[in-house]
């Protein structure tokens, strides 16, 4: 439950800090920022809205609840990158040579936005890890240490590598997708150098590597208390 409050207030300080800077210290309100941050929860709301339209389809057709749940795991993916993109935000190209703001108070701003980006991440990955193992393989905490389970892990995080890569040097969003075609056209001309692809290649293997590890502590240490319990229970 800690987990989850520390996770939400994370967020919240974030966006506190983004209005209090324009409040304090009379500058214009950042809006991109704000925006930023709410692109990075909807992944969870997509989410939690889709697994519970999905127990609700079953109810009706278990081939309708099955449907419901894979859309929702295509959107879901979707838009994840929109959570860990926030990674890149990293920077200061919001402030001028003459800015207000004093520079501290900058530095705890986007680093707090760059983290509410990783632990929404490793939230989403966590969730989709523990509940799709389990309905893959229905043997809770052997399900979620399976190979299988982190090999999938591993993939998401990737994907989400790539995503990031398309989102921070091609300015393409999740809802560009709606058009396919043009999509893929700017992929493809994109990579038509080589320099690029390598680039990419780059990027993505660097950020899925930086996701991984900080997975591996954050919901290592919630898989790890699972298996305490588990074993617990086991030798009673």
């Amino acid at each position: 439950m800690l987990f989850f409050v520390g996770v939400i207030g994370l967020n919240l300080y974030a966006i506190a800090l983004v209005i209090l800077r324009a409040v304090v210290y009379r500058v214009t309100l950042y809006r991109p920022m704000l925006w930023n941050v709410f692109l990075s929860m909807v992944p969870i709301f997509v989410l939690l809205l889709g697994l519970l339209a999905g127990a609700i389809a079953t109810q009706v057709a278990a081939a309708a609840g099955t449907a419901v749940w894979i859309a929702t795991m295509l959107i879901w993916l979707l838009m994840l990158p929109n959570a860990s993109y926030l990674i890149t935000e990293l920077n200061f190209s919001h402030r001028g040579d003459d800015d207000p703001v004093p520079l501290w108070y900058d530095i705890i701003l986007v680093i707090s936005l760059a983290m509410s980006g990783v632990v929404n991440t490793v939230v989403n990955v966590l969730v989709v890890h523990v509940m799709a193992a389990i309905m893959v393989f229905g043997d809770s905490m052997a399900a979620i240490t399976r190979p299988a389970s982190w090999i999938a892990v591993g993939v998401v995080l990737l994907l989400l590598g790539f995503g990031m890569y398309l989102g921070r040097y091609l300015r393409l969003n999740s809802w560009d997708i709606k058009h396919p075609i043009g999509f893929l056209r700017r992929i493809v001309e994109h990579f038509s150098a080589w320099e690029r692809v390598w680039a990419c290649v780059g990027f993505t293997l660097t950020y899925a590597a930086f996701l991984g590890f900080i997975y591996l502590i954050i919901g290592g240490m919630y898989i790890d208390t699972l298996s305490t319990l588990e074993a617990s229970k086991g030798s009673l």
